[in-house]
């Protein structure tokens, strides 16, 4: 088996009901013709560097796969008779590769990102403190306030 990335250019203009079908389709044949989805990652719409067929942004979706020859040149039939689809593009990225490793990489990332969605909704959380002060008749206040931390992001310029 072949790895193989395959980048698919849709039309910017498609509701997401008429573009989930196309990638629903691809991610059919991979199943069909026994390959193993890596990843897919959608980039969004985006300017094309040049025009094609008349547009000047289109909706990219990378693939990434392992498969057979018969596999991609399924994919790239199905891109070609899709009206939808505005350009595609299939590179092999590894010539042999070892399906168990990249199963195991498909886990340890799954994880990674769990545990950097835990980590960011933990931050995220109000922080509650408590705040003791003197007033001039020696009185002690104690008020609760409660802070959202900002994110680096959102801090303001200086």
């Amino acid at each position: 088996m072949k790895r193989y990335e395959t980048f698919v250019i849709l039309d910017p203009d498609l509701s997401e009901e008429n573009r989930k079908p196309v990638i629903e389709k691809i991610n059919d044949l991979i199943l069909q013709k026994n390959g193993l989805l890596v990843e897919k990652d959608e980039w969004g719409a985006r300017k094309l560097a040049y025009e094609i067929k008349k547009k000047i942004r289109g909706y990219y979706i990378l693939l990434d796969y392992c498969g057979t020859g018969s596999l991609v040149s399924e994919i790239e039939r199905s891109c070609r008779i899709d009206d939808r689809v505005i350009k595609y593009m299939t590179i092999q990225i590894e010539n042999e590769v070892d399906i168990d490793r990249i199963k195991k990489e498909m886990e340890e990332k799954k994880a990674q990102r769990k545990a950097a969605a835990e980590e960011a909704a933990k931050a995220a959380e109000p922080v509650t403190t408590t705040t003791v002060s003197e007033t001039a008749e020696g009185v002690s206040e104690q008020a609760e306030t409660t802070e959202t931390p900002i994110d680096a992001e959102e801090q303001p310029n200086e």
